[in-house]
């Protein structure tokens, strides 16, 4: 769906992005991750046609990124980009005019938004006289009111409480179902646990890590297992099969942490602490995308 090759972007003094290339697969949700500063709004607003790159390339489809691919796109920027006196439902069509729909349309699927997001009474209101989140929801509208096939979504849970973060959350998942590909930038580590199936980290104007999402935990897979047990404490004797990483007690069990030695397999373990307590359950334990995230960044700012 979208190819960037060797992105450069200077400003200044201050590379934002340094050789930056990425590939977004057709139907997919992809998770843009890295710190403030790294580089994620840069690459948005090229893919956008807001600014040119400087050097390298965008392919939509296989085809060089040109004005007529801007109708295709729905952007949900980081801040807001409405107006603060204009009515709601007025401003709704203005925008899905621009993009391309006849006023007929534009009402018509305002007016299916609006009822599905339980907007209805907003028609008259302006938009300063809504809250941060409720105006959220109508720039996520007239992001998606000319259902383009690419989605990007800078922050899009940004002033919501949970009720309506999952709203939303819920109808991103179903205009990808419908076929929509979606671009996803957001500092809520959770969220990309939930939607995404692809991410690419960025850091310092570089692309440091992508790929799909389960391939790069799995890669992050330790051999380290926590096991919650009742029965005396588990001592750490069986040196030949693992290392303990921490113990500590429960309300009403005992978990333990270990990491198995090479070469061990987990069913060899289990059999040993099955003979010294009653296992109650037993997880592996790999990172999550946000200690993923941590370790990769503070592994550059350190290096």
């Amino acid at each position: 769906m979208l190819k960037i090759e060797n992105i450069v972007k200077q400003y200044a003094d201050h590379r934002a992005l340094d050789n930056v290339s990425l590939e977004v697969e057709k139907g997919c949700i992809f998770g843009l991750l890295g710190p403030n500063g790294a580089g994620k709004t840069s690459l948005i607003r090229i893919i956008n046609q807001i600014t040119a790159p400087d050097e390298g390339s965008v392919y939509i489809n296989g085809e060089r990124l040109n004005p007529a691919h801007i109708n295709r796109i729905g952007y949900l920027p980081e801040e807001r980009g409405l107006y603060k006196k204009m009515e709601i439902g007025e401003q709704t069509l203005y925008l899905a005019q621009l993009k391309g729909l006849s006023k007929a349309e534009a009402l018509q699927r305002s007016q299916y938004w609006f009822e599905k997001l339980e907007m209805q009474s907003w028609w008259k209101k302006k938009v300063e006289d809504l809250s941060k989140g409720m105006q959220q929801k109508v720039q996520f509208v007239a992001t998606v009111i000319h259902e383009p096939d690419l989605i990007i979504l800078d922050e899009p849970f940004s002033g919501f409480d949970p009720i309506n973060a999952e709203v939303i959350k819920n109808e991103i998942l179903e205009l990808n179902k419908k076929g929509a590909t979606i671009i996803f930038s957001t500092h809520r580590m959770e969220s990309v646990e939930q939607l995404c199936d692809s991410i690419a980290l960025i850091h310092k104007s570089k692309k440091v890590l992508d790929g799909r999402l389960k391939d790069i935990r799995n890669s992050y897979r330790s051999n380290t297992y926590c096991i919650e047990y009742l029965g005396e404490e588990i001592k750490p004797e069986a040196t030949e099969l693992y290392e303990v990483v921490k113990s500590r007690n429960l309300e009403d069990t005992k978990e333990i942490v270990l990491k198995l030695r090479n070469g061990v397999k987990v069913n060899d373990a289990l059999q040993y602490l099955l003979s010294v307590a009653q296992i109650q359950q037993l997880t592996e334990v790999i990172p999550t995308i946000n200690e993923i995230f941590i370790q990769q960044v503070n592994g550059i700012d350190h290096a």
